[in-house]
């Protein structure tokens, strides 16, 4: 299948008749003196651009010991690409979902069979899968070089989709950011950022977690790193290094406890970023976009702890993910922003409601090798029912901006739960638990 973009021609494939379209670059592969740069929008093409497969994925080790990576060295740097799912290549006015991983800013990539999204646009819409920096090359503090460049590259992404989705059937004044863990503190980050007016009109951030580091910080983790490859902590000296080697280094614990869940990620610089995910959202409101806010019940279970009473793994839950979620929801609420709240709530076989559970349940990828970690093998039919209904309500407010239940307020914090049975309750963090620094705008 053959699609007139406002770059060039694009060959894609037809799957389960849907139109997929593989590794189109939204910027210049960032590598010679672009390498640390700010996105470069790609020039376009004459003749056909094969986008039969994924681009490479950003430099990054392997997801868990003993899987296997997806950027391998001789990928080099490559093109920042994205990915096209669409139900009507030759239609037109569909809602459009863009979607950037999860992997606390270090791991992760469009092409892992987990974000396979052709079950998603089968629910009638456009889906854009995202590739960006990570790490080093995207969140290394480096003078000489522009901060946040992972955050200015999901920007670049945005901005092609509002001038080029169009021709994939979709509705560039529909577009729905969305994005989980780290991709949903980013997502945060995009909705409160004045360069996407007009790029956005809504936006899903799912289990968002803080890591997002001071300048003072990010300098320490600069200094350590330079150190341990006897360069200058310098953009000129980073570039000397090569990807595997950076990524080797990288990948060595850096961090004191201060540093959190990663020694990489948002640094706090006074234009990107203005502060933890709710803080920018207090300072710089955005009330005219609307907003879904969801999480899992025991995102702590995801990680590798050591045995604990139930109390303490749901208190640490709370701490990584509900809370910081939650603050993004009353930050919006708060500006007077539309906002919606929903939880996950059944408990997968494995790991029960864990942190990352949601996310095969929305793209419908149940039988890939990271939900089989949480739902075993083959999954259980409660799975497809639940992951449906969390689809389906997604869906519904990608298209029409209402999930279907009552928005979220500072006074009540109605929260859907997906379960098994689907519900709305009180706030279920701000009730039992506290709220216990809600933001102020």
């Amino acid at each position: 299948m053959e699609l007139r973009t406002p770059a060039g021609t694009v060959r894609g494939v037809e799957r389960g008749g849907l139109a997929v379209f593989l590794g189109l670059p939204y910027a210049a592969a960032p590598e010679g003196e672009r390498r640390f740069a700010a996105p470069v929008p790609v020039a376009g093409w004459d003749g056909v651009r094969d986008a039969t497969r994924f681009g490479p994925a950003a430099p990054q080790g392997p997801p868990a010991p003993g899987a296997p990576s997806p950027w391998r060295p001789g990928d080099g740097l490559g093109e920042l690409t994205l990915n096209v799912w669409t139900p009507e290549a030759a239609g037109s006015g569909l809602p459009v979902l863009v979607w950037f991983h999860g992997g606390a800013w270090v791991r992760g990539a469009p092409s892992m069979p987990l974000y396979d999204a052709a079950a998603l646009a089968a629910e009638g819409v456009v889906v854009v899968t995202v590739g960006f920096r990570l790490g080093a090359e995207g969140f290394l503090a480096l003078p000489g070089a522009p901060e946040n460049r992972g955050l200015r590259d999901q920007l670049a992404a945005l901005t092609w989709v509002h001038e080029h989705v169009a021709a994939f059937g979709g509705d560039p004044g529909c577009v729905t950011a969305a994005g989980q863990s780290g991709g949903g503190a980013s997502v945060a980050v995009l909705l409160a950022h004045p360069a996407t007016a007009g790029l956005l009109q809504r936006a899903v951030v799912m289990s968002v977690h803080e890591g997002f580091r001071t300048p003072d910080d990010a300098a320490g983790v600069t200094a350590r790193l330079a150190a341990a490859l006897d360069v200058a902590p310098t953009a000129a000296g980073f570039r000397a290094v090569a990807p595997e080697r950076l990524v080797a280094a990288q990948d060595v614990p850096l961090r004191g406890h201060a540093d959190g869940i990663t020694a990489f990620g948002p640094v706090v610089d006074g234009d990107v970023v203005l502060g933890q995910p709710w803080e920018g959202l207090a300072l710089r409101p955005r009330p005219q976009i609307s907003l879904l806010v969801t999480g899992t019940r025991e995102e702590a279970r995801a990680y590798p702890l050591p045995p604990l009473p139930d109390a303490e793994l749901q208190e640490i839950s709370d701490a990584l993910h509900r809370h910081p979620t939650r603050r993004v929801a009353r930050a919006h609420a708060a500006a007077g922003g539309p906002t919606w709240s929903a939880e996950l709530t059944w408990r997968s076989p494995l790991l029960g409601a864990a942190h990352g559970l949601d996310v095969p349940l929305l793209f419908g990828t149940l039988d890939t090798r990271p939900a089989a970690r949480m739902l075993g093998a083959p999954p259980p039919d409660e799975a497809r029912a639940v992951g449906a209904a969390l689809r389906r309500d997604i869906v519904r407010f990608a298209t029409t901006g209402d999930p279907g239940w009552a928005p979220y307020d500072l006074a009540t914090g109605t929260t859907r739960l997906w379960d098994t049975t689907v519900t709305e309750v009180p706030d279920p963090i701000g009730a039992p638990h506290g709220d216990p620094t809600p933001p102020q705008p």
